[in-house]
């Protein structure tokens, strides 16, 4: 049964794996977020946080003692923690955002990451950004303007915490690249799951409820979905370019609104889909950019290490 999937998978163009791949990420991450919210009402977000470490770190233990745990040498273990804070404070943010908010606005609000990115990597990295990469940036916080909306309508705790929690996530992902010079992926994957689980328990145990058996089973599947879900979208990078599959990620906001009507009766607003439309855009563009600077790096290295 499974040799027949296996042939039509290596048969298949990468271009179309990787869109595949971003596809069932973003059902994945939808349907993770939309638990999250259902198993909130029982159990307090910063607990909720530790099991989706938890289990990651259960899923990720198979591989690690596969390869006897080569992943702890490193020569960068400070920055493996930083990362690792600086994840979890982005986690628990988006985790109690998802407990009060409906998930169509939080998954347009987290699409401004990218933009965060971008002015950090001038700020942190010293990269150049010129106008263009500016004006797409600043209309990226427009988009997000266009959601929340403010002096028209009250600012909501849980837009402000997304907001909050994407520019923690893309300062996550500068130490990511950072440590990407160095450390291999099995490196950072394995430090993440394992300080994760160790830093989301502190503030797991002061807010501490004994699970019933549903929730057990909510935390199981948030774990699951949402490592497999790291797992596709790593993939989905490997087979394509970024800007050739990144567009479909915006699929979540399809997924999160059909998730949010059927279980919990919300529809976003047209402000939402605008703002969410022009945020995507921005970081779209972004990221065409910064693939096609790169790759005209690649080409100017290329061309003068065939010089004579």
């Amino acid at each position: 049964m499974t040799q027949p999937i296996v042939a039509l998978w290596d048969r298949t163009p990468p271009i179309l794996r990787g869109i595949g791949l971003m596809i069932v990420s973003s059902i994945l991450f939808s349907a993770m977020h939309a638990a999250i919210r259902h198993v909130s009402t029982e159990l307090p977000s910063y607990q909720i946080a530790f099991f989706r470490a938890f289990f990651g770190l259960v899923l990720f233990l198979p591989v690690a003692i596969r390869t006897r745990f080569g992943f702890l040498r490193t020569s960068r273990p400070w920055l493996h923690g930083l990362r690792a804070l600086l994840n979890l404070c982005s986690m628990l943010a988006f985790f109690t955002a998802l407990a009060t908010t409906p998930i169509a606005r939080v998954t347009a609000l987290s699409f401004s990451a990218p933009i965060f990115m971008a002015v950090m990597s001038v700020v942190l990295l010293g990269e150049r950004m010129r106008v263009r990469r500016w004006a797409a940036t600043i209309l990226g916080f427009i988009g997000a303007l266009i959601i929340i909306r403010p002096g028209i309508v009250e600012i909501d705790s849980g837009s402000v915490l997304v907001l909050g929690s994407a520019a923690v996530w893309a300062a996550c992902m500068i130490v990511i690249k950072i440590l990407g010079r160095t450390e291999s992926s099995m490196a950072i994957t394995g430090y993440s799951n394992l300080l994760l689980s160790v830093m989301a328990l502190v503030p797991a145990i002061m807010v501490w409820k004994n699970p019933s058996l549903d929730a057990w089973v909510w935390l199981a599947f948030i774990g699951t979905v949402g490592t497999l879900g790291q797992i596709a979208i790593a993939e989905a990078l490997k087979q394509a370019d970024a800007t050739a599959v990144m567009p479909f990620d915006f699929l979540k906001l399809i997924w999160a609104t059909a998730f949010g009507f059927v279980f919990f009766a919300e529809l976003p607003d047209q402000y939402t889909w605008v703002g969410a439309a022009v945020i995507f855009s921005s970081g779209m563009y972004i990221a065409y950019r910064e693939s096609q600077l790169s790759k005209n790096s690649r080409m100017a290295s290329g061309s003068l290490s065939k010089k004579p």
